[in-house]
């Protein structure tokens, strides 16, 4: 039987984040498993552990084409059957140029198309389905892309609640936090007055030396660490996380983690909003709002501290956000997805979609 051979057109970087490529990378490590094999096409700069983790899977990296023309060329070079589209600056046009020439497509979107013609379209947040019926749409969380070392450290059951007199915290904003979320949001949680041991994740050194300079109060710690492979391990650990409000959500569902969420940027609004009303997680608000003066930004961070104080004094209130994340996030996502990659080129897919 021939080998399936899957391309991954994505990029990643300190102003693009990295959160394409890491739900890229998922669908490679089932596909990989899988016999098929599985190259990414795009650029990932100045992110050292997001390269490591591709040389981790032997993924094979090449430079990502921008054109419809140049990936066709390319995806024909390297005798691709399927090429998984993830990204908000790719043209367009290259779903539908590449289908014409026989090459599948699977786009992978978050609400908006962009007016790709994919084969399939993949949209993994909550809520998702908004696509026109005669495209074929894996919707929603049981579809969500997440990495191995998140399913191997998944609880056989929710949290139960864990009182403590000083809860561990985790903050963490991507891979490379590119929009400066890690300072205005420690401020805040020192802001709670309450005792904690905060662990920040910074993407950057200049970030670590504001925190240093910030003022703790009695019984506060702050830790601060480079972004690290060692994430899943941080996150089982802490009583509370307080993160950035995208791909990163699912993986703290998974894990069934306690978690507060801010929004960073406008294309996580909706799913943002949707997390908060089914109480997910936590709502912190937008960062545009926590980050702004005058008196709408200070109604906008006394909420948020007020929320934060709940958080870190209520281990029920934790357990039961931890629940409702747990029970929305099954792990498995990723085999669906690959299951209907592999129909799309007629080849077998273990049982089917599930």
């Amino acid at each position: 039987m021939r080998t399936l051979r899957v391309g991954l057109r994505c990029d990643a970087g300190p102003l693009r984040g990295v959160g394409h490529l890491i739900r890229c990378l998922a669908l490679g490590e089932e596909l990989l498993a899988r016999n098929a094999h599985v190259e990414l096409l795009g650029n990932v700069a100045d992110v050292g552990w997001a390269a490591r983790q591709l040389g981790d899977q032997g993924i094979p990296r090449y430079p990502g084409p921008d054109t419809p023309s140049e990936l066709v060329a390319v995806a024909r070079e390297h005798q691709l059957d399927v090429l998984v589209l993830d990204s908000y600056e790719l043209d367009p046009a290259c779903a539908g140029v590449l289908r014409a020439a026989g090459i599948r497509t699977l786009a992978v979107v978050d609400g908006d198309t962009r007016g790709q013609d994919a084969d399939l379209y993949l949209d993994q947040n909550l809520g998702a389905g908004r696509i026109a019926a005669s495209h074929r749409l894996l919707a929603g969380t049981d579809y969500t892309l997440l990495r191995r070392e998140i399913l191997d450290r998944r609880p056989a059951a929710p949290r139960p609640p864990t009182p403590t007199a000083r809860p561990r915290v985790l903050a963490f904003f991507g891979g490379t936090d590119a929009f400066g979320a890690a300072t205005p949001l420690t401020r805040l949680l020192l802001a709670t007055g309450q005792p904690l041991d905060l662990t920040v994740v910074v993407a950057r050194e200049s970030i670590g030396t504001e925190l240093a300079m910030l003022r703790r109060g009695p019984q506060q710690t702050v830790r601060t660490v480079p972004p690290t492979d060692t994430l899943p391990d941080l996150i089982a650990m802490a009583d509370l996380v307080v993160s950035a409000a995208g791909t990163s959500t699912w993986e703290l569902c998974c894990l069934g983690a306690p978690s507060a969420l801010v929004c960073v940027v406008d294309n996580q609004r909706d799913s943002y909003h949707r997390v908060i009303r089914e109480g997910i997680a936590a709502g912190l608000g937008e960062l545009p709002e926590l980050t702004v003066t005058g008196p709408a930004g200070n109604s906008a961070r006394t909420n948020a501290v007020r929320t934060l104080r709940k958080l870190l004094t209520s281990a029920e209130y934790r357990a039961e956000l931890a629940a409702r994340a747990w029970a929305m996030v099954d792990g498995r996502g990723r085999a669906r997805v690959a299951d209907a990659v592999q129909e799309l080129v007629g080849a077998p897919a273990p049982g089917g979609l599930r």
